[in-house]
């Protein structure tokens, strides 16, 4: 499929009320392309592989096709999304609860690590939610502990799958399969189709409708500049540009944890309000820095990629690459926040 279909009414597609509900009060009324392309096969049941970027729309496309095929009076779990980050997935479960507002007494649940295990053992223990999302670590912690129950599910959701096997989660993925009924429907969406991620789907999928949407957004509205320096003048040089160019709201891109940490401190001595966020960091120490960087009380955010995925910033003003990554789908992936809106 080519990502020139025309745009459509949400009206269209077979949704129930209770959904439309959902999708009026997030104010959506025509369907963006990935939506258009995927969310008719999604809701005929089929499996689904899509190609798409960030903030293309996807969520909403997969969280229809899951809702609509949820039983809320089946006390049982009927749903995954596996997202690759505890901001991904805190961020598709607010949007699925938006999107479930018609549907009484549905119970989401978001389960990943880094938060403490004891109250989502107790909630598990009430009763099993409809609906789960989560990282492949706590999801397959809880099941280890016999703590989820897999058995019912009949739709699998893998979110940003690149960059869950960029980060090692591809163990874990079969295994979180490999409990899953035979008989399901696999929707899996990724920016980029590596290798892995055909075999991956070659395993988990049947037949699936493929859908390719390309960036929105120009590559030419994004303003590019490339330095060489000396890797010793390498932070003397970022404050520098820093105060030329004066960004409202800055992410300092670094590959390894230790380097966001010592930038923030070169930087605090040039006088900047800087915070590190990385993937070893508490969650609500990382909600803290997060909600301090949006409302603009820091204005530079130094972060390696793990630690940014599923950070969704408005009007984010530049991105630096104080380190090039190591392939060209995360360069593309890091510059294209800035061109967003």
């Amino acid at each position: 499929m080519t990502s020139d279909a025309p745009e459509h009414s949400f009206a269209t597609l077979d949704l129930s009320a209770q959904l439309l509900q959902g999708v009026e009060a997030l104010g959506y009324t025509q369907l963006t392309p990935v939506q258009a392309q995927a969310l008719p096969a999604i809701l005929e049941g089929r499996d689904v592989i899509a190609q798409a970027p960030t903030g293309s729309g996807k969520t909403a496309a997969f969280g229809l096709g899951v809702l609509s095929r949820v039983d809320a009076g089946r006390i049982q779990t009927q749903a995954l999304v596996l997202c690759p980050t505890r901001e991904l997935a805190d961020q598709v479960g607010r949007q699925l609860r938006k999107l479930a507002l018609g549907i009484p007494n549905l119970k989401l649940s978001v389960l990943c690590g880094g938060m403490p295990l004891a109250p989502q053992l107790a909630s598990l223990a009430t009763h099993d939610p409809q609906v789960v999302v989560g990282t492949p670590g706590r999801i397959q912690e809880l099941l280890r502990k016999k703590a989820l129950h897999l058995r019912g599910v009949h739709t699998l959701v893998l979110d940003e799958a690149d960059r869950m096997l960029d980060m090692g989660f591809e163990d874990q993925i079969r295994e979180i399969v490999g409990k899953l009924p035979v008989d399901r429907q696999g929707l899996m969406f990724s920016a980029t189709f590596p290798e892995g991620i055909r075999a991956l789907a070659g395993a988990m999928l049947r037949n699936p409708v493929q859908v390719t949407v390309a960036s929105s957004e120009s590559p030419t509205r994004i303003r590019q500049l490339f330095y060489q320096v000396e890797p010793g003048r390498k932070t003397p040089l970022l404050a520098a540009l820093l105060l030329q160019f004066r960004p409202e709201s800055c992410v300092v891109f670094c590959n390894m944890r230790r380097d966001t940490e010592e930038v923030v401190e070169s930087l605090a001595h040039y006088g900047f309000t800087a915070l590190a966020l990385h993937g070893d960091m508490e969650q609500r120490d990382r909600d803290e820095i997060l909600l301090r960087f949006a409302n603009r009380s820091c204005s530079v955010l130094v972060a390696s990629d793990v630690a940014a995925r599923g950070l969704d910033v408005e009007d984010l003003a530049a991105v630096v690459n104080y380190e090039l990554p190591t392939d060209a789908d995360t360069y593309v992936h890091r510059i294209g926040r800035t061109g967003r809106a």
